[in-house]
């Protein structure tokens, strides 16, 4: 095969060509490398890399293989992994550089790649502990969408995403409290799978603190790449438990859709709506039995749920002089609400960073709540369909939250937290969710949906993207960088 053409294969392809020596690791590495050259002046991507010990490692997986020792089932793949993941030898700053010069050692995640033969050779941006839909720092910069450079990739995975769009990398390793795998898979056209909390070690992920042995309420790890076999592949080298995605693409013949478009307080683009309403159509005309569905539990109390619960945890990280500024607001907030204050608004988000473990016990009796509900949907179809966010990517804006806007292609806005709606459900109760492209606005821009399933269902909702990657639509390149 050219070797000009080898960077825009999946993982899966690279690794057989690795195998059958077709290219060496060290020329993969190095095509992987011209690609970041190529690209980073305009995406800024890729922000650290450790090239001399990448070159070695390839080297020695060449040398090993020439032997014909036993390898890695990612033997002699370069990737790149999240600037919030711990990577031994490289800074670890999750966007910040008072973290940038510390001495790390790899979070678990990595060093279950890296011992499967992964050649880990730079990191990728990310916005301040991971805290935003967009990508920025002032460690590193803004990393742009290659499909727009004046627009976001997302967040916080965002130069993860837009190094898999570029076809600088073929594997990520993302993680998600907010969304933050299955935006910027949206925004950039790639895929990503949100596993069930607590599948995947988070331990080496910061936030929290670095050396925390937590295991964050609602965060998670997981894989991001251009295919949906990708995600296969890597969930199976990522997680810790019993739930190994090992399932056959599915059968549309016999599968049970829910098309979850529509809930109180959950905007939509009607752009976005369209594309995911053909999308819809496409697996119904592949064999589908789709069904339009309400909220599939109550949306209210799920947002204020979710949106308690994560804004209670994100409390943790902040600075002590923020937490005593939302302690005096938390009075004002607290008669908002009473008020009607909405469910995006600053309210909301004080009375969740100053809960009381008592309102967070009364959140998470609602989550077990909904978690039933959830489980009687699932009694009758095998997965929901559902946005993944409420708008395609949208133009760089690195002003306060509270400033920003959604605006849709109707010029309808929205608060700026909206972001959270589409994601909250998979989020909160702690469900598998697969992202996967499903088509273009009028303007040219990838539109995502989240495949979501039962707790535990991830063999499931891979399966189901793998179906869709490989019967009806997968990754997209985006328009050459110029």
């Amino acid at each position: 095969m050219p070797r000009r053409d080898i960077a825009d294969l999946d993982a899966t392809a690279q690794l057989a060509a690795l195998a059958s020596r077709e290219v060496s690791a060290v020329e993969l590495l190095k095509t992987a490398l011209a690609r970041h050259e190529q690209t980073h002046a305009r995406l800024n991507a890729v922000v650290v890399a450790d090239l001399e010990r990448a070159l070695a490692g390839a080297s020695a997986i060449d040398e090993q293989r020439a032997r014909g020792e036993h390898l890695g089932v990612l033997a002699g793949l370069p990737i790149t992994i999240k600037d919030t993941l711990d990577v031994a030898g490289m800074p670890a700053s999750s966007g910040l550089a008072s973290l940038r010069r510390r001495q790390a050692v790899d979070a678990t995640a990595v060093a279950h790649v890296r011992r499967a033969g992964a050649v880990i050779w730079a990191k990728t941006n990310t916005p301040v502990m991971a805290g935003d839909w967009q990508t920025t720092n002032r460690l590193y910069g803004t990393t742009n969408n290659p499909w727009d450079v004046t627009r976001t990739p997302g967040g916080s995975s965002g130069g993860a995403a837009a190094a898999l769009a570029a076809r600088v990398t073929a594997l990520e390793i993302g993680s998600d409290i907010g969304g933050s795998l299955r935006v910027p898979a949206s925004f950039c056209g790639v895929f990503a799978h949100k596993p069930t909390w607590g599948m995947v070690s988070q331990h080496g992920h910061v936030p929290p603190r670095p050396g925390s042995w937590i295991e964050r309420d609602l965060n998670v790890i997981g894989p991001m790449a251009r295919s949906a076999r990708d995600l296969r592949l890597l969930l199976s080298v990522l997680e810790d438990g019993p739930l190994a995605p090992r399932a056959p693409p599915a059968d549309f013949a016999s599968l049970r859709i829910g098309l979850w478009l529509d809930a109180p307080d959950f905007p939509l683009d009607p752009q976005v709506r369209v594309v995911l309403e053909t999308f819809a159509g496409e697996l119904a005309v592949a064999g589908a039995v789709v069904e339009p569905i309400s909220a599939p539990v109550e949306a209210r109390s799920l947002l204020d749920t979710y949106l308690l619960l994560l804004s209670s945890t994100i409390a943790e990280d902040l600075p002590e002089a923020d937490r005593r500024r939302f302690e005096l607001l938390r009075g004002p907030a607290k008669l908002a609400r009473a008020w009607g204050a909405g469910p995006f608004s600053w309210a909301v988000t004080t009375l969740g960073y100053t809960a009381r473990h008592r309102e967070w016990l009364a959140a998470d009796a609602v989550r077990a709540r909904l978690r039933r509900e959830a489980a009687e949907v699932f009694a009758r179809f095998d997965v929901i369909l559902a946005p993944a966010t409420p708008v395609a990517a949208f133009a760089h804006d690195t002003r306060p939250f509270g400033l920003r806007r959604l605006t849709a292609s109707n010029g309808v806005a929205s608060p700026y937290l909206a972001m959270t709606a589409w994601i909250a459900m998979a989020t909160a109760l702690g469900l598998p969710a697969t992202a996967v492209p499903a088509g273009q606005t009028s303007g040219g821009l990838p539109v995502g949906a989240q495949i979501i399933g039962p707790f535990g269902g991830d063999a499931r909702t891979i399966a189901v993207a793998q179906a869709i990657d490989e019967n009806i639509r997968g990754f997209t390149p985006p328009p050459e960088l110029g």
